[in-house]
C-alpha cells in the first residue's frame, strides 16, 4: 500500500456526523429594485447589463456589439437567437476553444453580488462557460433575488451534475497587482434580462 493509500484510507475511515443545514429564514437585506441593484453590481464587476422586453428582441441587442458583429463562430441554447454551431453536435469540448460567443440560459440573478445561477442541466457541453470568448446569460428580469440567502434556498442539489454562479467575466489581479479581465476565462460576459421586473 503506497502512502497515498493510506491516507486516503485514513480519510474514508473517518466518518464526519451528518449536520442539520442552518436554517434561511431571517430579516435579509431587500433591496427597493432589486433588477437596478443587480444591473450595477454586474457593471461594477465588469459585465453589460441590459434589459429587453420580449425574447425576439435578445438577437437585435446582440447585433448591435461590435464583438458580435465580428463573430464568425457562434453557439445559442435561447429560443430565438440563432447560432452558427450546433452545441449538441460537438462531441470533443476542445472543439469548443474556437467560438467566439455563447448565448446561454441563466436560471436567476442575485441582487447583492451580481451572480447568475447557470447549470449543464441542457447543456452537452458544460465547458462552453469557460472556454468561449464572449459569453451571454439570458435570464428571465423577474427571477432576481435580493441575496444569496434566498438563491441558495433555490437551488435543488442533485437536479443536475453542474451548478455554478457566473458572476462578471473573467478576471484576475494576481499578476503585479493589475486587473487583467479575461485572464482564465470569457473576455466579456454580457447578461441580458427578458421581460418586466416583476
Amino acid at each position: 500500500m503506497t502512502s497515498r493509500d493510506e491516507v486516503l484510507k485514513s480519510i474514508r475511515a473517518r466518518r464526519v456526523p451528518a449536520m442539520a443545514l442552518p436554517a434561511l429564514q431571517h430579516d435579509w437585506v431587500r433591496y427597493a429594485d432589486a433588477f437596478a441593484q443587480f444591473k450595477s453590481v454586474v457593471e461594477a464587476a465588469g459585465a453589460r447589463c441590459d434589459r429587453v422586453a420580449t425574447p425576439r428582441d435578445i438577437a437585435p441587442l446582440l447585433a448591435t456589439f461590435g464583438e458580435f458583429q465580428a463573430a464568425t463562430r457562434t453557439v445559442s441554447q435561447v429560443a430565438g437567437v440563432a447560432g452558427t454551431v450546433a452545441l449538441d453536435d460537438v462531441d470533443d469540448p476542445h472543439d469548443l476553444e474556437t467560438i467566439d460567443w455563447a448565448i446561454m440560459p441563466g436560471e436567476f440573478g442575485v441582487a447583492e453580488n451580481g451572480a447568475i445561477w447557470v447549470t449543464d442541466e441542457r447543456v452537452k457541453q458544460r465547458a462552453i462557460y469557460f472556454i468561449v470568448q464572449h459569453l451571454a446569460l439570458v435570464l428571465p428580469a423577474n427571477q432576481i433575488v435580493h441575496t444569496m440567502h434566498a438563491a441558495y434556498e433555490r437551488i435543488q442539489p442533485g437536479k443536475s451534475s453542474l451548478g455554478l454562479f457566473i458572476a462578471g467575466p473573467s478576471k484576475t489581479a494576481d499578476i503585479e497587482q493589475l486587473l487583467v479581465i479575461g485572464a482564465h476565462g470569457p473576455r466579456s460576459l454580457t447578461v441580458i434580462a427578458v421581460g418586466p421586473t416583476v
